[in-house]
């Protein structure tokens, strides 16, 4: 079976039917994905890539809980702004000691929290608080869709609070983060957002906060140099977050759709609002601006994204199956196992199949979009080889076992897009 039985690209809902990424039950409900072992192993990559660019970084990791009472979320400004798009409270006790307890929908309210459980000097600013964590929209049945608009989002997120005059350099170091992450994805950023407020009054803050907000964002795209990348900035009234102006990465699906991939946001309303400051030089309180970066993204939309980015054949950094390994016959099975094992070793992800022809078998492997075939017959038994088909990289052909090892352990250890079998022989 072809990997692409038309022209079209197909819908990662579709690919999904051979991938076998994600699964959906009624009883459990719509927009709540359930990640099975081949999407469990393509998310833990993609968060492992997200802890080591947070620590690059110098983010520190935090852990916060999912709930949190309403009127932290009054305090915020989410409550105001967004709780239509939020699951109902849940009323704990009756009386006035009752608690209404509500999901959140962002995690920037209980990272502020953490940051004002300690007093912080001037000198130990910027402080970037980094958390995998999972947030809640009660989108309408209606628009919900695969792994790409769902009600539980899980979401590469740092909170950065820092002194005005480190702003610029915090926005710069995060968009450049967020470009290096969407390189290594291999994901084609279209352009940069600078998504600017309007006066509709649905933003929070002093018109004088949104103009030095937004010439900050200016400084750090310029220093991050985007013509040089040949990335154009656009700026667009109207998108910004409540709290403040952002820059969106923007890229395209295969039908042309534009989706926000990774943001930088600066915020100067929650600051405020949960008096988050810092001693100054002077001994004077001052206050700290607080920005939102996300590099990687959420875990489901960029699931989706690199899906029908690569129409479901992953680079073997994310593959699921990285070597599917296939003995011609029974007088192979063992050879196959020690292969798998000597795989298994070097922290590769090793599928071995033995029943059916062996046709069948690597038919079966390209459905599934396993990055590696490795045939293992007398021939290669006997030469201590193995039979290499790399469908991705167009290389088919015999290549030494300690060779074999060798180049998978590099090209999985630097995330590479492509296996390098020139480097071979």
């Amino acid at each position: 079976m072809p990997d692409r039985p038309s022209d079209e690209p197909l819908d990662h809902r579709d690919l999904n039917h051979d991938l076998r990424v994600f699964a959906t039950d009624p009883a459990i409900g719509s927009g709540l994905p359930l990640w099975l072992p081949a999407g469990a192993t393509i998310r833990h990559e993609l968060e492992r890539l997200a802890r080591d660019i947070a620590r690059r970084d110098g983010c520190e990791g935090v852990y916060s809980p999912v709930l949190a009472k309403r009127a932290l979320f009054e305090q915020s400004g989410h409550w105001d702004k967004f709780h239509e798009d939020m699951f109902p409270p849940m009323s704990l006790g009756g009386g006035p000691d009752g608690e209404d307890l509500v999901l959140r929908p962002a995690n920037c309210p209980h990272h502020a929290k953490i940051y004002a459980s300690s007093r912080h000097s001037y000198r130990e600013l910027p402080v970037r608080l980094n958390e995998l964590a999972p947030m809640f929209r009660a989108e309408r049945s209606g628009v919900l869709s695969g792994l790409s608009r769902v009600r539980q989002i899980n979401l590469d997120d740092t909170h950065v609070f820092c002194r005005p005059d480190q702003v610029a350099a915090e926005a710069a170091r995060a968009l450049r983060s967020a470009l290096e992450a969407q390189r290594i994805l291999g994901m084609r950023v279209d352009y940069v957002r600078l998504s600017l407020g309007d006066d509709s009054g649905a933003f929070l803050g002093a018109p004088e906060q949104w103009e030095h907000a937004a010439a900050a964002l200016r400084e750090a795209a310029a220093e991050v140099d985007l013509d040089a990348l040949g990335m154009p900035l656009h700026e667009v009234g109207g998108e910004a977050a409540f709290y403040g102006p952002k820059l969106d990465l923007q890229v395209r699906d295969g039908r042309g759709h534009e989706e926000t991939i990774a943001t930088v946001q600066l915020d100067f309303v929650q600051p405020e609002r949960f008096d988050l400051g810092y001693d100054a030089a002077d001994g004077s309180r001052a206050r700290v601006v607080m920005i939102h970066r996300g590099t990687v993204g959420s875990m489901e939309r960029v699931v989706a994204a690199l899906l029908e980015r690569y129409q479901g054949r992953l680079p073997l950094w994310l593959a699921p199956v990285q070597v599917c390994v296939l003995p011609v016959s029974p007088d192979q099975d063992g050879p196959a196992r020690d292969l798998a094992e000597q795989l298994r070793g070097a922290d590769l992800r090793v599928r071995v199949e033995h029943e059916g022809t062996l046709g069948a078998r690597i038919r079966s492997a390209r459905v599934r979009r396993d990055c590696l075939v490795a045939v293992l017959g007398a021939r290669e038994v006997a030469s201590g080889s193995v039979g290499v088909t790399d469908v991705a990289a167009g290389f088919r052909g015999p290549v030494g076992r300690e060779e074999f090892l060798r180049i998978l352990g590099r090209a999985y250890a630097a995330r590479l897009p492509r296996v390098p079998w020139q480097q071979a022989g």
